[in-house]
């Protein structure tokens, strides 16, 4: 015992030195449940029948279960690992059977709700009980007759007390839970840490390295020749700028790269060019007589951390984290269905922390403007719920029509008690937009949980990706697969105007700091900036094409974020960092901090200078930026 509460004070000092501060606090919330109880077979029989059977506590139930699995089972021990199953099994029968008993009919519904899936893949062991809340008198029924009764409760106490007893035996524990308090051991533990924190650093090195020699080679090919993408001008005299955007205009796409140069004698710029009907702003440009220089992502500086924190309560793919109304409280989904709820700093009050399983993939999350109470979560399968983050619990749960199966967005309004879901018909494709058919807006009322309208996109529209208020709730923007972004009037419930943005599907939109403008990035990685005083009219423009490349897509619909001064812009990356544009000012941008794995999602706190992103590579990072 002295080596496991020698353990718990390693981990203590490892949160605490590393800064893991909401880690720390759920570590510390976890102990005082003393899951283990000091491995003291009766007080664990306590906990297990008295607390969390008797008090329908099935979250900890299992997570108990799961923690034996974890410590004292190994695959090599086959028979230990049949034998905690099997326990597991009749101690979940008992939790429906204890609900019957009591009278507890919606936890039984509920029960089967939450662990369905889990239990359907023991269909031999399970399948029968599925129909036990619908019997009428189950304890009479020959089938279920034998768990009603005194005598198989008491052989199950028996079996799982002579379970814990051998588990706890010295001889039984595993190796992992034997540590040595040697200090020698320790010390060597520490050197090995420090020799591989030094060889990340190494190979960070070296990949940011070969990244600058990509990036030189760029530049030396656009010097050698006339690039498709990227616009490079000469000195050369008689050669007009106009002439020469027109030429590159109709040689290949239009560019929105930031290239610039240093001149202490001349520069120029062209504002915008007409392409197609549509309005392309071209790259500011300036250069000299001897010299050209291009300022790309890759020259981005790194961002200067005030603080970071990283999340690491998921198990799969992060497919979206965001910010709560008042940024104290944080939404993060995984592909696989969880939902969490948590913190990032150990001075905000951890009572709304909790985990959802949605039982399908988590396409959308949409806080309550007004407070931090509800959450919206949209899943692919349809499905939406409404979790009350006081009470932690669902108090709605939504379907979509058949006929659109998909939820793409949802968003809550600023003002009125109202949210409105972008949800879609299926099809067969490769890409995440080819998979998506026909488009339904529906505006539903956050009391009744009633849909109120659906807001009208004409025959067969195309599917709307990405929805966004105004400050005031009275417009709705909504980017969709075909290139255009929509403007709905609310209060009429109509829709005022709309303009083709991009030639490609458009995957997020959203209104600018004034809300004279609207951002929108499309599936080829452009970036654009739209005037809503004179339509069609570009004011700023990036390619982002490097980190949002098309082939991306066929993963992830990316997404942007702006910050609350409306200057800087993060957008999602298939690379393990993202970029951060200046919207405003002379600065170009800066990069993110790395993660392993590509960025899924990307969020702005509403009022301070920290940014959430959240990654492949299952993990999410709060990041406060000086």
């Amino acid at each position: 015992m002295e080596n496991i509460r020698y353990a718990e004070e390693l981990v203590r000092e490892f949160l605490v030195f590393r800064g893991f501060t909401s880690t720390l606090q759920a570590y510390e919330s976890e102990l005082s449940t003393e899951i283990g109880r000091n491995f003291q077979v009766d007080k664990i029989l306590d906990l297990v029948f008295s607390e969390y059977i008797a008090k329908y506590q099935l979250d900890r139930l299992v997570g108990l279960f799961t923690f034996f699995k974890q410590c004292f089972t190994s695959p090599a021990d086959t028979e230990l690992f049949s034998t905690l199953v099997k326990l597991e099994l009749s101690v979940l029968r008992y939790y429906v059977i204890n609900a019957l008993k009591s009278g507890r009919q919606d936890k039984v519904v509920e029960f089967f709700g939450e662990r369905g899936n889990y239990l359907m893949q023991k269909r031999e062991d399970w399948l029968a009980w599925f129909a036990i809340p619908y019997i009428k008198n189950p304890s009479f029924d020959p089938q279920f007759r034998v768990y009603f009764s005194k005598e198989w409760l008491d052989t199950l106490v028996l079996s799982f007390r002579n379970f814990l007893s051998g588990i706890f035996n010295d001889t039984r524990i595993p190796a992992l839970l034997r540590i040595s308090t040697e200090k020698n051991t320790i010390k060597s533990l520490k050197n090995d840490i420090k020799q591989l924190n030094n060889k990340l650093a190494e190979l960070q090195a070296s990949l940011e390295a070969k990244e600058g020699e990509i990036s030189l080679l760029r530049r030396s090919c656009n010097g050698a020749g006339y690039g498709n993408k990227k616009l490079l001008v000469t000195s050369t005299a008689g050669v007009s700028l106009e002439q020469e955007m027109s030429e590159n205009y109709e040689e290949s796409s239009s560019s929105s790269s930031m290239i610039q140069g240093v001149d202490s004698r001349s520069s120029c710029s062209v504002k915008s060019s007409k392409r197609g009907g549509k309005f392309h702003e071209s790259s500011e440009i300036s250069h000299t007589e001897d010299e050209q220089v291009l300022v790309t992502e890759e020259d981005f500086p790194e961002v200067k951390v005030d603080f970071q924190e990283t999340f690491l309560g998921h198990n799969s793919s992060i497919s979206q984290c965001r910010f709560s109304a008042s940024g104290s409280n944080i939404a993060s989904s995984s592909i696989d269905g969880t939902v969490r709820i948590w913190t990032y700093d150990s001075s905000t009050p951890s009572s709304k922390n909790a985990t959802i399983y949605c039982g399908a993939e988590v396409s959308a999350l949409s806080w309550e403007c007004r407070s931090d109470r509800l959450l919206l979560i949209g899943t692919a399968n349809g499905g939406i719920k409404a979790w009350n983050a006081d009470a932690k619990r669902v108090v709605c749960d939504l379907n979509t029509s058949r006929e659109f199966p998909s939820i793409l967005d949802l968003k809550c309004s600023p003002v009125e008690p109202v949210f409105v879901s972008a949800a879609a018909s299926r099809k067969h494709g490769s890409s995440i937009f080819e998979r998506t058919g026909f488009a339904n807006l529906t505006v539903w009322h956050m009391k009744t949980w009633k849909p109120l309208t659906v807001l009208p996109l004409g025959e067969d529209p195309p599917a709307i990706t990405s929805l966004c208020f105004n400050h005031n709730g009275k417009i709705l923007a909504a980017s969709a697969t075909d290139g255009m972004i929509h403007m709905f009037d609310m209060s009429a419930g109509l829709q005022i105007t709309g303009w083709p943005a991009h030639d490609s599907p458009v995957s997020s939109v959203l209104f600018g700091p004034a809300e004279t403008s609207i951002f929108s990035l499309g599936s080829d990685g452009k970036i654009f900036e739209w005037s809503l005083h004179n339509q069609g009219q570009i004011l700023w423009s990036r390619d982002c094409s490097r980190f949002c490349n098309p082939e991306s897509f066929n993963k992830q619909m990316h997404e942007i974020a702006l910050d609350s001064n409306g200057k800087r812009l993060l957008v999602t990356s298939g690379l393990v960092r993202a970029p951060i544009y200046q919207v405003q000012g002379h600065e170009s941008g800066l990069r993110t901090l790395p993660h392993s794995s590509s960025i899924t999602s990307v969020d702005w706190h509403p009022t301070l200078p920290i940014y959430i992103t959240g990654s492949a590579d299952n993990s999410v990072r709060v990041t406060s930026i000086l």
